[in-house]
Formats: C-alpha cells, structure tokens, sequence
C-alpha cells in the first residue's frame, strides 16, 4: 500500500469514527423549543424522561415543546432549574429514550478531541468539533447574574440553538452541556457540575445558594503591607460592586 492510501485509509477511519459517535449521542439529543425567539437542545438524562438543557433557552417557562429525532413531539415539564449554572431540567412522559452516556469531567486535558451536537431545528442532528482549550477556566461574572467556578472552554463552535446539547469525547461520553459561544470559545457547564445539579434539582426542584451580594475577587498583597503586625496574610479580597438591598450593602460593604 502506498503512502498515499495509507494516509487516506487512516483519515477514512477517523471520518467513520466521528460519524458512529454522532449518530450514536444523537440518539440522546433532542430539540426543546420555548417561543418563537427561543430554542435550543435538549440532552436526555435518564429513559424515564428526565432531559437537561440550558436555563437560558426556556427562559420563564413552565412547559415546553421538545421535539425527538423519529419527529414525535412532547411537552415537557420544567422539573427545576439553575441560573447561576445556566442549567435546567425538564420531565416528559416517557420510560424507554436513549439515556447519554456521561464521562467525567476531571483531569480533562488540553488538546483532548471533542464533538458539540445538537439538535436545534428538529429535523437531524447537527455537529462541530474541535479541542479543549481550557478544561477548567475560572470565571468571576456569568451572564445569567450568577457566577460559575470552572468552566469548559474548547475551540469547537457552537451555532445558534446548540445551547443544552451535549460536548462529548471520542466515545461518545458526555463531558459537559453547552452554554454558550464568545470570543470564538465554546463555554460548557462540565458534566461534574451538571450530575450534582440535577442531583438536587431532582430532590428539591431548586438550589439553595448563599448569596453575599458582592462582585470581588482576591488579589495578593504587597509584601510592605502584608508584613505589617496584625495582618498576618499574603493575600486579601478586592470589591468591584456591592448589589442594592443585599446583605453586604446592609453590613456597609463598599467598594474597594
């Protein structure tokens, strides 16, 4: 063989192999519409009827309309939701749907392959893929009003209504749901994050979170402050905004 087809059978057997895994998380992957100027995918979580999807794509809903792979359609119910995770979870009245496999999203590393689907208009799955760029990128402000610790960043793109669907890794295993795409990055929620999530969600149908009412972040101290008596401490906490009506404007936390 030629090392022309050899190249070329090996770029076959690549190109086959993403074709398996997306035909097989679509399976998995549904599309969760909420009104004309909203819409996006839906991951199925369990086969009794439990799908995850972004917080932002059903807004204030309480039902939507989620639309399966064979073209049967279903209305969902809003089980509980997240938006400082920017994740929800729905119920339909099911008992035999296409469960996604989950992976783990720990000790993911830079330059790992991945695959984005979705299914945003109903008809057949749609997919990008690309790489981790950042497995665990901190962020200090969400767009929802919350804030998420870590953060999955990749370079796959991440089109108009793939929001809910799933990131997965060569073997079709979940590594996060997606969120959004910026700055040619696409965000995910890590699928660490997203089992404790619905976890409660689940139990509960909300997540109790403390809430401070601050926007801040630690910076470290200069070496002539920090070495003063009574400190004590290389690094301290520097505040950017203090929300009205909160905890921290009533104890007379200010800015700086």
């Amino acid at each position: 063989m030629s090392k022309q087809a050899s190249s070329s059978a090996i770029l076959e057997s690549v190109s086959d192999a993403i074709v398996e895994v997306t035909e097989r998380v679509s399976q998995s992957v549904v599309q969760v519409g909420a009104g004309r100027w909203r819409g996006g995918t839906g991951t199925v979580w369990s086969k009794d009827g439990h799908i995850v999807t972004s917080n932002h794509v059903i807004g204030e809903m309480r039902e939507v309309e989620v639309g399966f792979s064979d073209g049967t359609k279903h209305t969902a119910k809003v089980v509980g939701k997240d938006p400082y995770s920017d994740l929800a979870l729905l119920k339909v009245d099911a008992d035999n749907l296409t469960a996604i496999e989950t992976g783990n999203s720990d000790g993911l590393k830079v330059g790992q392959f991945v695959l984005a689907v979705a299914n945003p208009f109903g008809r057949q799955p749609s997919a990008t893929s690309g790489i981790v760029t950042n497995p665990a990128f901190s962020t200090r402000r969400w767009w929802g009003g919350g804030g998420l610790d870590k953060v999955l960043v990749t370079d796959a793109r991440l089109n108009p209504g793939y929001s809910g669907g799933p990131l997965v890794d060569a073997r079709g295993r979940m590594l996060g749901i997606n969120a959004a795409y910026a700055n040619n990055r696409g965000i995910s929620v890590p699928v660490n994050t997203v089992k404790t999530v619905v976890d409660k969600l689940l139990h509960d149908g909300k997540i109790k979170r403390a809430y401070m009412g601050i926007t801040a972040e630690t910076i470290a101290l200069p070496e002539s402050l920090s070495s003063q008596t009574g400190i004590g401490q290389s690094a301290g906490v520097i505040i950017y905004g203090v929300d009205q009506e909160s905890a921290a404007k009533k104890s007379g936390l200010a800015l700086g």
